[in-house]
């Protein structure tokens, strides 16, 4: 290492006089490269310059490492080459080398120019040796000191570079936790513009999430919750005593809605149909947008419960901010509090070492959509009502009770007033869902809106099949007009997609081009055929009466015993039916993969 006692010439010539004060004697202090560092008497004009052509014993010591005493100067072997052995005017002298780690930075040198300095050195040799050894000893560690300061001021320099091109958040802390550094991403995520100079007051919330830990900081009166690490520096320096690298919370739930975030969107104005039901939807839909009361939406599956809620969003004034779309259907139940809420890091076995934030903390400020929101076990719809209530969360394993500014907007497709009755759902919370009911009809009995759909999907996946299209037949049309759609827009969509997939080059859609469960929904569904002939199952005809049974008299509670009663059955016996219905349902829209298409 490149230790340099010129570094610290003004400290070395201080110690070379307080030597020759003590000693009597005249000093010189040389550096490993046999320049002159330091001198008094004899040798203070001569600082500054170079020795190397007559420093002889010097040399001698900067290969051995011995300390030296020449008590007849000129007679001394090691003098034999000097060039001013014939008339040298020193009469002893002691050479001792100044050493870092067993390496040589310089020499001191104790010399005599007169019988009375010779023989004082010659009474006290071993007294003068241990001195000059200790004023070698605090020249070195001055050395050191001198080697490490710039040492530190180098790393410094350094970080102070690297941290100014960090996306994320850097603050550095001197003493008392004073801020005497950070970069421009710190300011921005904390909102505060002037930051060096404020005191800071760092508390650790306990939590830990994705390999983090979560601290509440204090700054110029302002509360900010960051994710980050803090790093003591270990630099005896007051100015640097900690490093804390972090990124707002808020930042964090921004970073994981873009990786997470995959919704389609729609305003209500771009919602498809001319039908009365959805002109009246489309307007319930501006009314409540502005609200921020919860929104219960109902319809069958595949109506298009989402595109309503983030039409909803788009119209609202938190259409700037997130919207957070939950399956409660398709996350497992033990799951599914864990999404909802977040957990910390060791929260419970099996889970992500690293924590997770939950849907709810994500959505913050935003919009959560809880679709299927029927198979929410019981149990976690207690706590679903408690933060509707408290507008408060609290994540599995925490103490930490985090307030929320979270919109819901709740679906689903079954029938929640049957299942408070069957004491599957909480009535509670059942009117807190649904202070603002929005119910979408379902396709059939909106026909005027099919043709609408029909021309859209047609258009839709022509450019992302590139496929020519030229026209649909007028009887093809009528068909899709008239079915029954069980599988509402989700299952039409599907239909239009496989057509344009099957559409020869002429770029014409018709009969032909339909898939063939089209039909074999047709024959169950339609007019009993007058052919003799022909023979419709009788399990096809009850189910056909069913769903037409509950066209009539609607899907409430109220409308289902009315439809029981019209059928001639008890109220047991239509839940049953209707079980057996709604999987059918259900196997239509997934079970064949000719239909089963990718949801683009």
């Amino acid at each position: 290492m490149d230790f340099n006692l010129c570094s610290i010439q003004d400290i070395v010539q201080k110690y070379a006089q307080v030597i020759a004060q003590v000693s009597g004697v005249d000093v010189e202090v040389v550096d490993k490269k046999l320049y002159r560092v330091a001198g008094t008497g004899l040798y203070a004009s001569g600082v500054n310059q170079d020795m190397s052509s007559e420093g002889y014993v010097y040399k001698h010591i900067l290969n051995t490492g011995e300390t030296r005493v020449i008590h007849n100067p000129g007679e001394d072997i090691l003098c034999f080459n000097c060039p001013n052995r014939s008339h040298c005017q020193e009469t002893i002298e002691i050479s001792m080398p100044i050493k870092v780690d067993e390496e040589i930075i310089g020499i001191i040198g104790l010399v005599g120019s007169s019988t009375d300095q010779r023989d004082l050195i010659l009474q006290n040799e071993k007294l003068y040796l241990e001195f000059v050894n200790q004023i070698a000893y605090f020249i070195a560690a001055k050395v050191s000191e001198q080697k490490e300061k710039e040492s530190n001021l180098s790393i410094i320099a350094i970080l102070n570079s690297v941290i100014d091109y960090m996306e994320q958040g850097v603050l550095i802390m001197g003493k008392d936790n004073i801020i005497t550094r950070n970069n421009e991403s710190a300011k921005k995520q904390l909102g505060i513009s002037t930051l060096k100079g404020n005191t800071v007051k760092i508390i650790h919330t306990g939590d830990e999430l994705n390999n983090t830990s979560e601290y509440k900081m204090i700054i110029d009166n302002k509360e900010v919750f960051i994710m980050g690490k803090v790093y003591p520096l270990g630099i005896r320096n007051d100015h640097y005593t900690s490093l804390i690298i972090f990124k707002n919370i808020k930042t964090v739930h921004s970073d994981l809605y873009e990786m997470t975030a995959t919704l389609k969107t729609a305003d209500a104005k771009n919602i498809i149909g001319s039908s009365e039901a959805t002109k009246i939807l489309k307007s319930n839909i501006r009314k409540v947008a502005g609200s921020n009361s919860t929104v219960l939406i109902t319809g069958e599956s595949g109506t298009g419960k989402e595109m309503v809620a983030t039409a909803i969003w788009k119209e609202s004034d938190r259409r700037a901010q997130k919207f957070v779309a939950v399956n409660c259907a398709a996350i497992p139940e033990s799951l599914l509090e864990s999404e909802l809420f977040g957990y910390v890091k060791g929260a419970f076995s099996g889970a992500d070492p690293k924590g997770r934030i939950g849907k709810f903390e994500l959505a913050n400020q935003g919009i959560i959509f809880l679709d299927e929101i029927g198979d929410m076990p019981i149990y976690l719809q207690a706590k679903l009502l408690r933060v509707l209530q408290e507008r408060t969360i609290t994540r599995i394993g925490s103490n930490q009770v985090i307030p929320i500014d979270v919109r819901v907007i709740a679906a689903t497709n079954k029938d929640l007033k049957d299942m408070i009755e069957r004491k599957k759902f909480r009535e509670d919370l059942y009117y807190r869902l649904n202070v603002i009911p929005l119910n979408i009809k379902p396709l059939r009995e909106r026909r005027e809106d099919i043709e609408e759909l029909t021309d859209y999907f047609i258009k839709r996946y022509s450019r992302l099949l590139n496929k020519s299209y030229s026209y649909i037949e007028r009887s093809t049309m009528e068909l899709l007009k008239s079915h029954m759609w069980r599988g509402n827009v989700r299952e039409l969509e599907n239909t239009v997609e496989f057509m344009v997939n099957m559409m020869e080059s002429h770029g014409v859609l018709n009969d032909k081009t339909l898939p063939m469960d089209f039909f074999d929904d047709v024959s169950a569904e339609g007019a009993i055929s007058n052919n003799p002939d022909t023979i419709t199952p009788i399990k096809e005809l009850e189910l056909r009466e069913i769903q037409k049974a509950l066209s009539i008299f609607g899907e409430t509670t109220e409308g289902k015993r009315k439809a029981a009663a019209s059928l001639g059955i008890g109220l047991t016996t239509f839940y049953r039916r209707l079980e057996e219905l709604s999987r059918k349902s259900n196997n239509f829209q997934n079970g064949n993969p000719i239909l089963k298409m990718k949801n683009n």
